[in-house]
């Protein structure tokens, strides 16, 4: 159910994010307990097997068990649950953790950011996914589209001119069974591609050669000579120290600069986090680190590898946001 076939002769430290999340949650459900606990098991999980460990999970639950999930997919959620525990606070603060909802109530309840069982509030806004509807019949604004999108496109073939463009070869990569081939492409600066496919079929293995910590089999003298930022998938923290000291031991003084604290740190709320200790962050909480040391760093190329696992459904969308506005 979790197609683990493919990998069951591979060793694990050669586990892709997404196999290694499959792995854990089979060795978690093949244990016979009272209690099964997943933290945030859909993430590095594409969405294909997003949609299969939740099944499996689900499968889990019987009249004499409990299943206890942490998620942020909503979708996830929606479909995973029987009764839904909204958690707010402040993070690195504390934490309330509500009575348990109806799923449906649930859900509402977060996007809304009011609790009215506690009459609570704990978010100013509330999440939003209405969809502005186009008028069918406006001939005019029809028009005017149109010739928006002609000045747009007008525009769009004047910046090309000026933009420096960067190409990268065709390459190939061996790892035990696997097979990696990568037809060669190009990217221009103020430019966002997103890679977007299913696990284990080398998005990571393919950003690590960009990033020269893995060596390309082919043509490996032909790579593009580029200042290089990279953020890696999975975050192991070794630094001994608080936020604020691996900043100033990474970055200097580049993470004081008026233009990154106003675009970057305060938007990603790092504030509260400075004086705690790098080991004792969650998981979300590094990830925003993370961010906020592989944008800091003055490149060419941001290589920014799953940066919204483990991130609330807010810091998803704000993340975006600045990473989007960053590089622009």
């Amino acid at each position: 159910m979790l197609d683990l076939g493919p990998v069951l002769e591979r060793q694990v430290q050669h586990l892709s994010g997404g196999e290694l999340q499959r792995f854990i949650i089979g060795l978690t459900c093949v244990q016979k307990v009272n209690i099964y606990m997943f933290d945030e098991p859909s993430s590095y999980l594409d969405v294909k097997q997003r949609l299969n460990a939740a099944r499996m999970i689900r499968s889990l639950a019987h009249h004499d068990n409990y299943v206890i999930v942490v998620e942020h997919d909503l979708s996830i959620l929606d479909y995973l649950s029987d009764f839904v525990c909204c958690l707010y606070g402040t993070p690195g603060g504390y934490g309330v953790v509500t009575m348990p909802f109806s799923v449906r109530e649930g859900i509402n309840v977060f996007l809304a950011g009011y609790v009215p069982t506690e009459n609570v509030r704990f978010r100013d806004f509330e999440l939003s996914f209405k969809i502005k509807e186009e008028m069918a019949d406006g001939k005019d604004d029809k028009k005017k589209k149109e010739k928006d999108m002609n000045d747009e496109e007008k525009k769009e073939e004047v910046d090309i001119k000026f933009r420096a463009n960067y190409n990268y070869p065709a390459m190939t990569k061996k790892l035990g069974d696997f097979n990696l081939k990568i037809d060669s492409g190009s990217f221009s600066k103020a430019e966002t591609i997103v890679m977007l496919g299913q696990n284990g079929t080398g998005k990571t293995t393919m950003i690590k050669m960009l990033a020269g910590i893995l060596q390309s089999d082919t043509n490996a003298d032909m790579m593009p000579k580029l200042n290089i930022s990279y953020k890696p998938q999975t975050i192991a923290p070794k630094f001994e120290g608080s936020v604020e000291m691996l900043f100033n031991a990474k970055l200097k003084a580049a993470w004081l600069a008026p233009i990154f604290k106003s675009e970057i740190i305060i938007p990603l709320n790092i504030g509260p986090l400075l004086d705690q200790q790098v080991q004792n962050l969650s998981g979300g909480e590094l990830q925003r680190v993370a961010i906020v040391l592989a944008l800091a760093k003055p490149c060419d190329i941001y290589l920014i590898d799953e940066p919204s696992a483990y991130l609330d459904s807010e810091q998803r969308v704000i993340t975006s946001r600045v990473m989007k506005r960053w590089i622009m």
